[in-house]
Parts: structure tokens; C-alpha cells; sequence
């Protein structure tokens, strides 16, 4: 009994060790960062545009979402809020038709926030849509998983994968 009670307050420890260093490393890193990933679809830019700002739809083709809900508001500004594994709230910053779409984050209390610039331009026979997430993450266990585990482009990563098989093209995101 006296082992297994040496066990267990051993594993406590290792824990609460582990979790130290990942909070204090993570604290280290930088709150703000930049990533960019992009994709080549054999679409027009409009026809691109045009999936990814009906933000009504994305729930029938973007993984990991389960509902999107447009919110207009009086300022002619567009929000939305977004159901997954978390509930986000974007409000549409800029928006130049098959050109430029921003999306900002309203949510104060995730743990990050930050905007997503959306790009289509034409490249050869269809569109390069390029995404740029400028980042905030300000919890630092988070900001250390963002790094050095799934990485600042998984989102972005997903997002591409599933706008193409929405246009059906199988993608890999550079």
C-alpha cells in the first residue's frame, strides 16, 4: 500500500513538474505571430470567393464545424458565430469581392485571438487563395501546444484541405 501511495505522489509530481516547464517555456515564446499557407484550385477567384464568404454554409463542408450562425449587424458589418470545439465569434473586418476577405475574432476569453486575411488571386488556369492568420495567443500553456505540437498553420491547414474538397481537388496545403 505504502508503494502504491509513493506512486501515485511521484506521478503528482512529474505532473505538476511537466506542467511547469511547459508554462514557463510557453511564457517565453512570443504572444503574436504571422503564418501563411495557400492552395492552387482550377476555379475562378469569384467562384472561390464566393464559398468561402457564405459563411452560412461552411458547417457542410469545413471539418470540425458543427453550426455557423450570420449575425448582420446595423453598422452593414457582417458577424458570425462559428460552433465547434469551440464557440468563436468573427466579425467581417474587409471585404473586397474575389479579391480580400478579413475575418477578426471578437472573443476575449479564448486563450488567442486574432484575424484571418483571406487572398484570391488568379495564377494560371484558376485561383491561389492564400490565408494569413495574425495571431494573439495569450495563454501560455496554449501559445507552448501551438508551437511545438500542432503548430501555428493546423488550422489554416484544415481549412484549405476542406475548401478543396468542397471544389473537388484534393489539396496540400505549402
Amino acid at each position: 500500500m505504502k508503494t502504491l501511495i509513493v506512486i501515485g505522489i511521484g506521478i503528482v509530481v512529474v505532473i505538476a513538474v511537466l506542467a511547469a516547464v511547459v508554462a514557463l517555456v510557453g511564457s517565453r515564446l512570443p504572444k503574436n505571430h504571422t503564418a501563411s499557407r495557400s492552395i492552387l484550385l482550377h476555379r475562378p477567384p469569384k467562384e472561390v470567393y464566393d464559398v468561402v464568404r457564405d459563411f452560412g454554409s461552411t458547417a457542410t463542408w469545413r471539418s470540425g464545424v458543427k453550426s455557423v450562425e450570420v449575425q448582420p449587424q446595423s453598422n452593414g458589418k457582417t458577424h458570425f458565430r462559428e460552433v465547434g470545439s469551440d464557440t468563436i465569434d468573427y466579425e467581417v473586418a474587409e471585404d473586397i469581392p474575389a479579391q480580400r476577405l478579413v475575418t477578426r475574432i471578437l472573443n476575449t476569453d479564448l486563450g488567442y485571438s486574432g484575424q484571418w486575411t483571406y487572398e484570391f488571386m488568379p495564377e494560371s488556369d484558376g485561383t491561389r487563395v492564400k490565408i494569413t492568420e495574425d495571431g494573439v495567443v495569450s495563454n501560455v500553456i496554449f501559445r507552448f501546444l501551438s508551437r511545438y505540437v500542432f503548430g501555428h498553420t493546423a488550422t489554416i491547414d484544415s481549412y484549405l484541405t476542406s475548401l478543396g474538397k468542397r471544389l473537388g481537388e484534393n489539396v496540400t496545403p505549402s
